[in-house]
């Protein structure tokens, strides 16, 4: 199970990089998700990191294809209403429209869709009875529920607060990542 750390709109440009610094050996991509931060932010964050020795395939920015091209970034996420699909039929669609990966969700309550209610949980092995992209789900995502993702069919997870809203990002990771090794679940 493949883990996507989603950046969550809420550190300065520093401390997002240090964040992001600690976690990356830990993770398999790293989504910049900052739309509060202007374009030369974003830019600057990606430059940083890539000097900083974090692969250029495991960053994706986010809705910044500029930016990805600047720095030949191989990875963009270009969504098309927002962070991710919430239904068999887009997902469908989003893999007709020939993209890498789906991002599935909200799987679980969280804050960041209060009062929305998640999506049923059985429609991931459904939905990807019919994919051939991986499918990441999203939303409420935490070191026990990733074994129920698996269990699914998910490909992967893509998580934001549980890593950017932990008191300690490095160790909410680490245990998520253990938490995936000790249930069989190769990361990594």
């Amino acid at each position: 199970m493949k883990i996507m750390a989603v950046t969550d709109n809420t550190h300065s440009l520093e401390k997002l990089l240090s964040i992001l610094l600690e976690i990356h050996p830990y993770v398999d991509y790293v989504q910049i998700r900052e739309k509060a931060k202007s374009p030369i932010e974003i830019y600057t964050l990606c430059e940083r990191l890539l000097k900083e020795g974090v692969p250029i395939d495991k960053i994706i920015v986010n809705d910044r294809l500029d930016i990805a091209t600047l720095l030949s970034l191989k990875n963009v996420h270009l969504p098309s209403n927002g962070l991710s699909v919430n239904s068999k039929e887009e997902a469908i669609l989003a893999e007709r429209s020939q993209t890498d990966y789906v991002i599935y969700g909200h799987c679980y309550s969280t804050n960041s869709k209060e009062g929305k209610p998640p999506v049923t949980l059985s429609t991931i092995s459904e939905i990807k009875s019919e994919l051939s992209v991986p499918l990441y789900a999203i939303g409420g995502i935490t070191e026990e529920r990733v074994g129920k993702l698996a269990e699914l069919g998910a490909d992967g997870v893509a998580i934001m607060s549980a890593i950017f809203s932990a008191s300690d990002p490095l160790m909410a990771i680490k245990r998520i990542r253990e938490r995936c090794e000790t249930i069989g679940i190769k990361t990594i």
